[in-house]
């Protein structure tokens, strides 16, 4: 017996009596049009349903791979051909496939039964769209109406690889969660078979160890050029101390006091310093060029300072306003440089 035709007859035995109804309409057509046919046509409801009849029993035996899924007895029997399953040895469990005309030609084909027994030249078999819409038993003796056999047991089913240690696939929840998967994948990965595997990693190992000394080679040459760069800063500034500007207050005086021209007196200087929140504007007016290159020059580096922007304006203001600048330019009075 076929293995797979065996199922076949478990399930087709316990339908044999079915009667479908007067227009045709079978249980099995209806399943068929819902489940196999993708169009869902309402012809496959009422057509002739010997094969339907067939697929629904693979169906539900689990075989439907082996059996095959058909409503056309011709595409049965040419599916069973190029699956190297076709014959014309009566088996049990065996789908026979008849020609009423005995042709012997598959494209000739009008039905389909299943072979439940062999008796000599008789063929005891059950069949769906039968003797007036009828799942019956039959015992047919006439081989010439007999095209050919299918069996189920040589039809091979290709199965999918799947590598031997593959997990399942992760559910929607688990998407994400890289330390499973990652601990799933230490479990998987084969120990080394022998000291050449194990040497076989080192390189790897190597190059990262490079990596990292070659990051701290970097970094110490790094610090290094840091440090002479401050020592040569260090011997090129001045020997003295630079000069503060207060927060808000007032302008740094000259060291030394500043030689006073014949025609002015201290309380000239007095009332100019009356006046003004910064040095007095002679000190100002007479220090100016060698102020500049001095203190100005020395602190270029500040003038975006808010604070000295403050102070340079006030300077420059003072400049053209006071009295005393007025004085000096309608005297024609000398700028006396501070000593």
């Amino acid at each position: 017996m076929d293995p797979i035709g065996g199922k076949l007859l478990d399930v087709a035995r316990k339908q044999v009596g079915y009667q479908a109804k007067d227009d045709g309409y079978s249980m099995y057509g209806e399943w068929y049009r819902k489940t196999i046919d993708g169009d869902h046509d309402s012809y496959f409801s009422t057509a002739p349903w010997c094969d339907m009849f067939l697929a629904w029993a693979a169906q539900q035996a689990g075989v439907a791979q082996q059996a095959g899924q058909f409503a056309s007895t011709v595409d049965h029997a040419r599916w069973f051909q190029k699956q190297d399953a076709f014959g014309h040895t009566p088996e049990a469990g065996a789908l026979v496939f008849f020609d009423w005309s005995a042709s012997g030609d598959v494209d000739q084909i009008d039905h389909v039964g299943l072979v439940e027994s062999v008796d000599g030249d008789c063929l005891h078999t059950i069949e769906g769209n039968s003797d007036g819409g009828r799942l019956v038993r039959h015992t047919r003796c006439d081989d010439a109406v007999v095209v050919g056999y299918g069996y189920p047991g040589k039809v091979r089913i290709t199965e999918r690889y799947a590598p031997r240690h593959s997990a399942p696939p992760a559910p929607v929840q688990n998407i994400g969660a890289a330390q499973d998967t990652s601990a799933a994948a230490a479990r998987h990965r084969p120990a080394p078979a022998s000291h050449h595997d194990h040497d076989a990693g080192l390189p790897a190992q190597e190059a990262v160890m490079g990596g990292v000394l070659a990051l701290i080679l970097c970094g110490t040459v790094a610090l290094s050029a840091g440090r002479a760069a401050a020592a040569r800063a260090a011997e090129l500034a001045p020997d003295r101390a630079p000069i503060r500007v207060r927060k808000r207050g007032k302008h740094h005086r000259p060291a030394t006091p500043v030689a006073l021209p014949a025609d002015l007196t201290p309380a000239d200087l007095d009332d100019a310093a009356s006046e003004t929140t910064v040095m007095p504007a002679l000190s100002l007016a007479a220090a100016h060029q060698a102020e500049d290159r001095e203190f100005w020059g020395r602190i270029a580096h500040l003038q975006e300072d808010e604070d000295l922007a403050f102070w340079d304006d006030l300077h420059h203001e003072s400049t053209l306003t006071s009295p005393l600048s007025r004085a000096l330019t309608t005297t024609g009075g000398e700028e006396s440089a501070p000593v």
